[in-house]
């Protein structure tokens, strides 16, 4: 059986400062029970002696046991324990595992996402772990308790992330939530903030948020921070990031934003992604390639693979040219679902490739197998993910693209003089809000986020404040470490 890697399990392990702080900030009392949902190698319940840990792994569970021999460790699934424990405690810290949906699956889903539910936030499938163990947890608090924990960046962005906060705001007196931007963890490409909740039993109109250029150690959360009403936390779409700036900054968006003549780009265009072939390599070939195997030109179609053949503003004929003398794997091999096809076309689907090809799962749920659904000729492609700034590019080509970048599609032609000013600071920083930093310095756009950019008129950008607007766009390019910030 193969030992999961700690990446795999989500498992990377609190310096020594940061778990020291967190649990100065949750423990009161030496007297105070302490459980750590997740507790690893125990460097949580080391720091104090009335403490409980849960923990799945079996290794990590001994680790835990031989460092803090004073703590009572259940070796076993936490939502489990959870659900057949009358234990409560006083306060609640730890580092959950940041599993995501892909791997957090199964039954361990399943009894993590009922268990959830039954005590009133309801999570999607798409859920990462983390979410679910710290609104578990907090329910074994004794009135009053506290709560410190490690998040994932996230927790300012993600969709799945605003259950959680709902909850916590409905169940303790104080929510506070602390982006820090130097990384806490080096060897992760994810930024980590921190989490800390008081008086539960409570409630609270408003979220405390504090942003700090670097860790260091503290006695107590901050006492500086930003008062957000959970009402205004909803109309940014259940975002903390916009937070990052200032309220100047904010204003000046949210003007440009609600002025009449401003559209969302999901206004004028649809976005979506192009298609999946389900074998890339099989259904995409070089020119060099497809005269070779004789495949007759109206079967081949000119695609874009990925963002990074893009040109700054246009796909262009000569583009394709370029492309087709570089011989790159730039022709989809694009086939009617049904009618005649040619002998050649026939003896390349029946070659060792086309067998290897047609057992994937997407070739294999289709029929027929070698149709690749969905090939649409858009008017822009959009970078999915992008360095300094999203790149948005004129299709003038007829080109198609696979699901690495973005289809768009004008509503009306008329519509496309808007598009003029994508680029200017207002976009940028629309961008910047509306989708999220992935990691590596890089900006990621799912289709619903570019759908909500902000499209000013030219007369509202002529009245905006553009160096506030340049400020804003740098700082939040400063926060997901893109380095041409």
């Amino acid at each position: 059986m193969r030992t999961l890697s700690n990446k795999e399990k989500g498992a990377y392990y609190t310096p020594d400062v940061v778990a020291e702080s967190l649990l100065r900030w949750a423990i009161r009392s030496e007297s105070d029970r302490l459980l750590d949902p997740s507790c690893g190698d125990g460097q949580f319940i080391v720091g104090h002696r009335n403490s409980v840990g849960i923990e799945q792994d079996v290794l990590a569970a001994r680790a835990a046991v031989a460092r803090a021999p004073w703590a009572l460790v259940h070796e076993g699934d936490f939502f489990t324990w959870a659900s057949n424990t009358e234990e409560r405690f006083e306060c609640v810290a730890g580092n959950p595992p940041f599993i995501r949906y892909q791997t957090f699956k199964g039954q361990a889903r399943d009894t993590a996402l009922d268990y959830c539910a039954s005590v009133g936030v309801r999570f999607s499938a798409l859920t990462s772990s983390w979410a679910p163990f710290i609104a578990a947890a907090s329910t074994l608090l004794k009135p009053g308790g506290r709560m410190a924990f490690v998040v994932p960046a996230e927790i300012g962005h993600a969709p799945y992330a605003a259950p959680l906060l709902d909850y916590l705001a409905g169940r303790f007196s104080v929510v506070h939530v602390l982006a820090i931007k130097e990384k806490l963890f080096p060897g992760l490409s994810e930024d980590c903030w921190l989490l800390y909740a008081e008086g539960f039993g409570g409630a609270t109109e408003t979220l405390r948020f504090t942003a700090l250029e670097k860790f260091r150690p503290l006695r107590r959360p901050p006492r500086t921070f930003t008062s957000v009403r959970v009402a205004e936390w909803r109309d940014w779409k259940c975002r903390l990031r916009p937070f990052l700036l200032d309220s100047d900054a904010r204003k000046v968006y949210q003007a440009l934003a609600a002025d009449p003549s401003s559209r969302r780009l999901g206004e004028i265009a649809s976005v979506g992604i192009g298609y999946v072939t389900g074998a890339n390599d099989f259904f995409h070939l070089r020119p060099s390639q497809a005269g070779r195997l004789g495949i007759p030109a109206p079967f081949l179609h000119p695609s874009v693979r990925n963002s990074r053949v893009l040109p700054s503003t246009e796909v262009s004929p000569a583009t394709v040219a370029n492309w087709r003398e570089k011989d790159q794997e730039m022709l989809l091999l694009r086939l009617p679902k049904s009618g005649e096809l040619p002998r050649q076309v026939l003896s390349y689907l029946d070659s060792e490739a086309g067998h290897v090809a047609r057992t994937a799962y997407k070739c294999r749920v289709r029929e027929p197998w070698f149709s690749v659904p969905d090939v649409q000729v858009p008017d822009f492609f959009l970078a999915y993910m992008s360095g300094l700034k999203p790149q948005l590019v004129r299709n003038n080509a007829g080109c198609t693209c696979t699901n690495s970048v973005h289809s768009v599609r004008l509503r009306s032609a008329k519509e496309a003089a808007r598009l003029r000013h994508w680029g200017t600071p207002h976009v940028d920083l629309s961008c910047e809000l509306e989708g999220h930093p992935l990691g590596g310095g890089m900006l990621k756009l799912e289709p619903r986020e570019a759908a909500r950019v902000v499209l000013p008129s030219a007369a509202a950008l002529r009245q905006a404040d553009t160096e506030t607007l340049q400020e804003a766009v740098s700082r939040m390019r400063s926060w997901r470490h893109c380095e041409a910030a």
